[in-house]
């Protein structure tokens, strides 16, 4: 007996191959579509800062030169900016901003390391003449590191740095407050351990001793905390900084945060959403190379130091440099030469050190997280 080719059986098992097929096509069109509109939408979360692009242009003859090749150095600038959404309850909105938190953050050629240096912000200065937002030219004065970006913006900032530390600027993002507490809103918090109470009217804190998360706003409290905390001092102050943004790196490197897509989009989201960068920085791409860049950085090579500093001669409440050895850490920076770093620290309420070895620079390590 023979079979009908018409026979609509063999035609339908036929079918499911294409149909198959379709729905496979369908499912690779959707998600392509999705992770278009995620790219756009977090593309265009970031601001750019041209203006600083311009202002440096002008003064390019004075900037020093990159030294060795495929090194990178990011200025990164948190903004104590009252005027956005959210950040008057920080204090009232004068129609100036000051950098709260400046790190200089230098990647080694070849991804072999990162080293983040935290400036303080009371540290003395020669600040270069600048131009003010609205176009005014501001004399070159001897101040506080942290009247740069309250004089002329980022682009000031960066000259001031590049004035003190001879390190050739490549890149700047700047984060204000909303924008670190969605950060870390959005990795779940980072656990730190305190090692005694906290109760900060001014920066909105009260933390009982111990091991803990904290969340956005208590985060933002406590890296910003001061006079409550240990010995009242900037640098205690940065050297907590330094421990919470290395257990905050250690939190995303350990849960998988920068593989696991679910993960990582909040992470950007909510990242991108809070940072203003110059025209090299503006785009995702851009991001997700710097990122892949330190994920592939091993933890014990991700150092956070604060520049050799001691009171200042005239005024205690004031900083200045430690002489040779600030300018031997610059110069190791600058020449991408590995920077030794000392985790021995003197006895204080914080846990965090106070000054800095000779030979070697007091800091931590994102391996070396303060609950370990």
């Amino acid at each position: 007996m023979t079979t009908d080719s018409s026979d609509p059986i063999p035609r339908r098992r036929r079918r499911w191959p294409r149909v198959l097929a379709l729905g496979v096509a369908v499912l690779v069109l959707s998600a392509s579509g999705v992770g278009w509109w995620f790219y756009e939408r977090l593309d265009g979360n970031i601001r750019t800062d041209t203006r600083t692009a311009h202002e440096l242009r002008k003064y390019e003859a004075e900037r020093p030169v990159s030294v060795v090749r495929d090194a990178q150095n990011i200025l990164l600038i948190g903004s104590d900016n009252r005027g956005g959404e959210g950040n008057g309850k920080y204090g009232r909105d004068t129609g100036t901003q000051r950098s709260d938190t400046t790190i200089l953050l230098h990647l080694q050629a070849g991804g072999r390391s990162a080293t983040a240096v935290s400036i303080p912000r009371d540290l003395m200065v020669d600040i270069p003449a600048c131009d003010r937002p609205g176009g005014k030219p501001a004399q070159a004065r001897f101040a506080q590191f942290n009247w740069a970006f309250e004089t002329g913006g980022a682009a000031c900032t960066i000259r001031t740095v590049e004035k003190l530390t001879g390190i050739r600027v490549d890149h700047h993002v700047i984060v204000d407050f909303n924008g670190f507490k969605r950060l870390v809103n959005a990795v779940g918090g980072v656990e730190m351990c305190l090692k005694e109470p906290v109760d900060d009217d001014d920066a909105h804190l009260k933390l009982p001793a111990g091991r803990q998360v904290l969340h956005g706003e208590q985060a933002l409290g406590y890296v910003r905390a001061r006079y409550s905390i240990g010995d009242g001092s900037d640098t205690e102050r940065i050297g907590r900084q330094q421990e919470f943004m290395s257990s905050l790196v250690k939190k995303v490197q350990n849960n998988g945060v920068l593989l696991n897509p679910a993960k990582l989009y909040p992470v950007l989201n909510a990242a991108t959403s809070s940072l203003t960068t110059d025209p090299g920085l503006d785009s995702l791409k851009d991001l997700y190379a710097l990122v892949r860049g330190l994920r592939d950085i091993p933890r014990e090579k991700i150092r956070f130091l604060t520049i050799p500093r001691q009171p200042y001669a005239y005024n205690k409440n004031r900083d200045e440099l430690v002489q040779p050895d600030a300018d031997r850490l610059f110069r190791q920076l600058r020449l991408d030469r590995p920077v030794p770093v000392s985790h021995a620290v003197t006895a204080s309420t914080s846990g965090v050190p106070k000054t800095a070895g000779l030979g070697s620079y007091q800091g931590t390590t994102a391996a070396r997280g303060i609950c370990e």
